[in-house]
């Protein structure tokens, strides 16, 4: 079973460009919405909007509230997570194809789940 999210939750992720060093996933949902467990490699994470939600790894559960124009380094993960805020969510991800070239994280979200 793939859990690509282009492919798992294709109604919130499409790749707005691809090559043989990364793809970038545009990201959209409304409040509400819930996507499925996806995986992610080593990523770089830009919010266009403000936004509010709840992720879910494993028995790891945390929310999150992050302004927009944050940018923000995502180890490889997988999860899923709802938009449990008043706002629609809209994000750009850049995820990295060579697993070599990120350097070594813990946490969902560097920053926030992670070391500083």
């Amino acid at each position: 079973m793939s859990l690509d999210p282009t492919v798992t939750n294709s109604d919130h992720y499409r790749v707005i460009l691809e090559n043989e060093k990364v793809r970038v996933l545009e990201y959209t949902d409304a409040p509400g919405d819930e996507t499925t467990p996806h995986e992610h490699p080593d990523s770089v994470m830009y919010t266009l909007s403000s936004f509010k939600r709840r992720l879910m790894s494993g028995d790891l559960e945390m929310e999150v509230e992050l302004d927009a124009g944050t940018v923000l380094w995502l180890p490889a993960q997988q999860h899923h997570a709802k938009n449990i805020g008043e706002t629609a969510t809209h994000v750009i991800f850049v995820e990295l194809k060579d697993p070599d070239a990120a350097p070594a994280a813990a946490g969902l979200v560097e920053g926030v789940l992670g070391p500083q």
